[in-house]
């Protein structure tokens, strides 16, 4: 199967995931069951805070967005949809445990934790060298017709 970005927004902007900017992070999230995602990122020099450590906002970028899309993933499969409602941040919280390496790929895990008919709880991790870097807990919601984001990844 396609990354969920490429096969449902390949023409999204997003600075995360947006396959179509092409100066953004576009990370690739992959089902693993219905109700979570794994993914990968190879940070570059440009994304650190300070020589050899990644940035924290760029890792909350990648939490939000990797999130983000499990929360589409699963609400898709959940209401039987054809393709992935257009969902939106409407709380996340990351925790930094640990500085994130420059010089490693990066994984990313997410499952769902709770969820209704048009919005799902996430909970997240960014691993580097088989440790725990970063968490992240969040809420995401299927907008509706007439949001701004409606549409958006079309």
């Amino acid at each position: 199967m396609k990354n969920l970005q490429d096969q449902f927004a390949p023409n999204s902007i997003c600075f995360g995931c947006g396959p179509a900017n092409h100066q953004g992070l576009q990370i690739k999230s992959l089902p693993v069951d219905e109700n979570s995602t794994e993914a990968t990122f190879q940070p570059a020099d440009f994304h650190q805070a300070f020589p050899g450590m990644i940035n924290g906002g760029i890792i909350g970028t990648l939490l939000d967005c990797h999130s983000n899309w499990t929360a589409a993933w699963h609400l898709m499969n959940r209401n039987s949809l054809a393709e992935p409602p257009c969902t939106v941040t409407a709380s996340f919280s990351v925790k930094l445990l640990r500085p994130t390496p420059s010089g490693s790929l990066l994984k990313m895990t997410a499952q769902v934790k709770v969820s209704t008919h048009d919005r799902a709880t996430i909970s997240s991790e960014l691993i580097a060298n088989d440790k725990v870097c970063a968490t992240c807990e969040g809420v995401f919601v299927a907008v509706k017709e007439g949001h701004p984001a409606y549409h958006r990844w079309g």
